[in-house]
């Protein structure tokens, strides 16, 4: 079988999802059926009823990621991001995940997520420049 290698500038969603598609067969033959949800825990202004913040998570091969976190500067120390947190863990007990991981900013909340019980398990320097990408995890069982 030939194939030919073309480059494809600001790739279109259906060409991800060919090259997705064949990658998901790959994984689903070797590692299982990723059959993932996803939830949201959503901070919601009480009179526009407009989503300000919240987390965004998927579980996935036993693991809960934490997509997004995010409480309004406003609103920050408070407790708020805490108690997404815990409430994301609690989720995560409930569907029997082994732990839960998270990437982060060195300019985001890397001290947050160590005050939770977070570790580090691994950094890509200067991403953005200047700053560091970090990993955390937290193993439940």
């Amino acid at each position: 079988m030939s194939v030919e290698i073309q480059l494809s500038e600001n790739a279109t969603e259906a060409e991800r999802l060919g090259i997705l598609t064949s990658l998901l067969a790959h994984n689903l033959a070797n590692g299982g059926d990723d059959a993932h949800e996803t939830f949201a825990l959503l901070l919601r202004d009480p009179d526009s009823n407009e989503v300000i913040g919240g987390l965004y998570g998927k579980v996935s091969y036993q693991w809960l990621l934490i997509d997004l976190v995010s409480v309004p500067e406003s609103m920050r120390g408070r407790g708020i991001g805490e108690r997404l947190m815990r409430m994301a863990e609690d989720i995560a007990q409930k569907k029997n995940c082994t732990g839960i991981w998270l990437e982060t900013f060195s300019f985001q909340a890397p001290g947050f997520y160590q005050k939770l019980g977070y570790s580090e398990f691994g950094r890509l320097a200067d991403y953005p420049p200047g700053h560091t990408r970090l990993y955390y995890q937290k193993l439940l069982c």
